[in-house]
């Protein structure tokens, strides 16, 4: 007797984090923060990147984040 396999369903949520250091930074943050509130992540991918430029320097990096993460039964 053969036994069946679960068919996983995921769910995709967009989130905006940022950091004064890098793109990576604000990705890992935005990541290890939705990881307190989203079980199961398991992708990420960045949508858009964005500076916040004063006085001619970089303040601050922005990504918008899609995270897929896999809904419990």
């Amino acid at each position: 007797m053969k036994k069946e396999t679960g068919m996983a369903v995921a769910k995709v949520t967009e989130i905006i984090s940022s950091s004064s250091k890098s793109f990576d930074d604000a990705i890992e943050s935005g990541i290890k923060r939705a990881g307190k509130t989203v079980r199961n992540i398991t992708g990420a991918w960045v949508q858009d990147q964005k500076v916040v430029v004063e006085k001619g320097k970089i303040r601050e990096y922005r990504v918008n984040l899609k995270l897929t993460f896999v809904l419990e039964d």
